[in-house]
């Protein structure tokens, strides 16, 4: 069979069992719907947490940044795991023991004041609206090779099935059905991880064959390093960034994975504070099956790429080439007239355009797979973008309907009137996510890495001071929040869409890129917070006896329900 045949196979079998799940598990109630009935188990809820974490980002383009970025892609791969750990052991059990569904819940109630629960919402709308943005562009990108649609389809067929089973489901449909679409991407990003490193390096295991010899006896990272070298492009194991742009990415993507709202409310659905630490073990274990693998894949695909394509005859490029340059995302221009393809660092005379989103679905192609892995890579992808895209979009709809409706606009409402509040905020956000997948800004995990930047700056400084600190009182909070938030917002248009004229990265304050300047914005949160708090009277009495209590380290039992 053909590969397209395949992949209507694959994805088609795919999307009946999520589609199949959401029906099975559709949410009843309001506690269905925002933390599934708080009854999944930890091994469950690990893999859907692990699903939900790993995205379009991870999946389809972390491995095209490293492949491209070589030892500057690392960034992606430290600062994303360490920040999973850093939420899994510092921040979830705690949120979990205090018992709420959302972030903006907790800050409103742990603050005290319907204005630090709206500007939470502010922020989880802002962080939320831009890493769906990244889903549904790899959703496009996904659809435009593999089902031969245009991009701008391929995201309108992703919103329609978001759309069904998120809106149907609540997060008890969209539970279940990211366990089995964590079963789905890694099998889909494994199988032609050890099928490549056989075919290169002669081991089964990924990560060994990243540091092993190929055919000719060379190491794999010195066959890189020499190619790009040859190229004109820096080694590949040598880095181009600043330490100080390494280190401000690198902490804007662990706090902002920390501050990450739809991965925190996963560890609302399990039934004990003892639960939530087991989910974050066994998440961190799922998560690490890719995140290890994804360095070597990112070599192989490097490799090949260059070796299948550099000063090759148009005529003669392989059939991968032509299958993805009719979505535009790879391209030809021979501007010296010879008919070969001359792939070089200097831009004036490189001949060659590659999208760095295609990379990971592209890289059994170029290595001359079976059609049927070809086709579950695409299935894998899908899986991974549709469970991110899932979960924000729970978010969302959780943000407006339970914490700006039912909270503040309309307290007496029933709750069958705040499902239906919920799935209607649902509906909205699919066309206004589908919309941004159309128009990203930047490449998926560019798009993603402004979405942790924001998560670090507004909402990392209230959550921590809000465990840790009886102090803090909702001033400082709702100021800290504030501050970081616009300062970050305002830094990113200036530098990333040249809003206020044209920039550079000479430009850059302190060498910082917009990726990295979330971490700027939450130091300024985290001051602002505690300055403007000394200038107001503490927290009320009851609410420093509530943050003793969240501390009390005696949370193995059932969560206190508020």
């Amino acid at each position: 069979m053909d590969i397209q045949i395949w992949t209507y196979l694959l994805v088609g079998i795919s999307f009946a069992l999520y589609i199949g799940i959401a029906i099975w598990s559709r949410a009843g109630s309001t506690k269905e719907f925002y933390v599934a009935g708080g009854g999944v188990s930890p091994l469950a809820n690990g893999m859907a947490t692990a699903a939900d974490w790993m995205s379009a980002a991870s999946f389809i383009s972390m491995a095209g940044l490293i492949s491209f970025m070589g030892y500057d892609g690392s960034v992606f791969l430290m600062g994303w795991t360490g920040g999973y750990v850093l939420l899994a052991l510092l921040l979830a059990p705690y949120l979990r023991k205090f018992g709420k569904f959302t972030v903006p819940d907790f800050i409103g109630d742990r603050y005290y004041s319907n204005t630090a629960r709206t500007v939470a919402v502010i922020c989880a709308l802002f962080v939320s609206f831009t890493y769906v943005a990244g889903q549904m562009r790899g959703v496009g990108v996904v659809f435009s090779r593999f089902l031969e649609v245009d991009v701008e389809m391929g995201v309108v067929i992703g919103m329609v099935i978001v759309f069904f089973y998120a809106v149907l489901g609540g997060m008890k449909g969209i539970t279940y059905t990211q366990v089995a679409q964590y079963c789905v991407l890694i099998f889909a990003f494994m199988v032609p991880a050890i099928f490549i490193s056989l075919q290169m390096t002669g081991n089964p295991i990924p990560m060994l064959g990243f540091g092993s010899t190929l055919e000719d006896g060379t190491y794999l990272l010195d066959k890189l390093d020499g190619l790009h070298e040859e190229l004109g492009f820096a080694a590949y194991t040598s880095g181009s960034k600043s330490m100080m742009d390494v280190f401000a990415i690198t902490a804007a993507l662990m706090v902002g994975t920390a501050g990450l709202p739809h991965v925190i409310v996963r560890f609302f659905t399990v039934p004990k504070v003892k639960d939530a630490r087991l989910t974050g073990g066994y998440a961190l274990i799922f998560i690490a099956i890719l995140y290890t693998s994804a360095p070597a894949v990112s070599a192989f695909a490097r490799t090949n790429l260059i070796q299948t394509v550099s000063n090759v005859e148009y005529s003669a490029l392989p059939t991968w080439f032509s299958n993805w340059e009719k979505t535009g995302l790879v391209g030809f221009e021979d501007k010296n007239g010879d008919g070969k393809v001359q792939y070089l660092a200097d831009p004036e005379k490189n001949e060659l355009h590659v999208d760095r989103d295609i990379i990971t679905l592209a890289n059994p192609e170029i290595a001359e797979l079976p059609n049927w892995v070809i086709a579950l890579v695409a299935a894998g992808s899908l899986a991974a973008a549709l469970s991110t895209a899932a979960g924000l979009l729970l978010v969302i709809s959780t943000s407006v309907a339970h914490d700006l409706f039912k909270k503040q606009i309309k307290p007496d409402i029933s709750e069958k009137g705040e499902l239906i509040a919920a799935r209607v905020a649902a509906a909205v956000a699919v066309v206004v996510a589908g919309y941004f997948g159309i128009n990203p800004p930047d490449y998926v995990a560019a798009v993603v890495a402004l979405a942790f930047g924001l998560a670090a700056a507004s909402f990392f400084p209230a959550i921590i001071m809000g465990i840790f600190s009886k102090r803090m009182n909702k001033e400082g909070a709702i100021a800290g929040m504030i501050s970081g938030l616009v300062t970050t917002i305002l830094y990113i248009l200036a530098f990333k869409f040249n809003t206020f004229g044209e920039t550079t990265k000479e430009d850059w304050i302190f060498g910082i890129s917009p990726e990295g300047f979330g971490t700027v914005g939450m130091l300024i949160n985290f001051v602002v917070s505690i300055v403007v708090s000394q200038m107001f009277p503490a927290p009320p009495q009851d609410v420093q006896d509530l943050v003793e209590d969240i501390r009390i380290p005696r949370g193995a039992g059932t969560a206190v329900e508020h």
